[in-house]
């Protein structure tokens, strides 16, 4: 039987060659070798999509209080890391210089806005829900019937809203405030 590992010379050298393709040590740049991912020493907060009824998972990474990356969970049962275009857009959404973090109001027939404080517009909302509440509020209808109940407030909740929260929703506007007409927007 003829021994295999024994090969010409000038063959052997070349299989020899070939072998030491890809296997020696590739020279790097001092400045490669310094790399790290921007999301080493992030803290991960698990958190939910904000647009659709999906509820797909979220890993948010924050480092020094600020949020530096948002990508989908892979260990989400949702989405399993997936997520689709307007998910996937969430850290332009939530960095974007364009967005609002103050609460700008602008009078009737005023031409600007003016900034007020969260406590002032919380403020504003309770009165004008309590006189909406107030001037359109109807006890009973003309044939005596009752039904405690206003048509002058609507609310549209939103789809990441979980099942508690819709329920808490629909017992405070329906049996505390009478409101009838309540929707969620992952219906619509």
């Amino acid at each position: 039987m003829q021994d295999v590992t024994s090969l010409p010379a000038p063959v052997q050298n070349l299989v020899e060659e070939v072998m030491q393709v890809g296997s020696s040590p590739e020279p790097f740049s001092q400045e490669s070798l310094e790399k790290a991912p921007r999301i080493r020493d992030a803290k991960v907060v698990h958190s939910v999509c904000p647009y659709c009824a999906v509820g797909c998972g979220l890993n948010v990474y924050v480092k020094d209080g600020r949020v530096i990356d948002i990508e989908g969970n892979p260990e989400s049962p949702i989405n399993h890391g997936t997520l689709c275009p307007k998910g996937a857009a969430t850290f332009q959404y939530t960095v974007n210089p364009s967005r609002l973090t103050q609460v700008l109001y602008r009078a009737p027939y005023s031409d600007h806005w003016e900034v007020k404080s969260l406590d002032w517009a919380m403020e504003q909302i309770a009165q004008r829900v309590k006189k909406t509440r107030d001037e359109t509020f109807v006890e009973r209808l003309p044939d005596g019937r009752e039904v405690n109940h206003t048509l002058g407030i609507a609310s549209l909740g939103g789809a990441t809203l979980d099942v508690e929260e819709n329920y808490l929703m629909k017992k405070l506007l329906t049996g505390g405030l009478g409101i009838v007409s309540i929707e969620n927007q992952a219906r619509i």
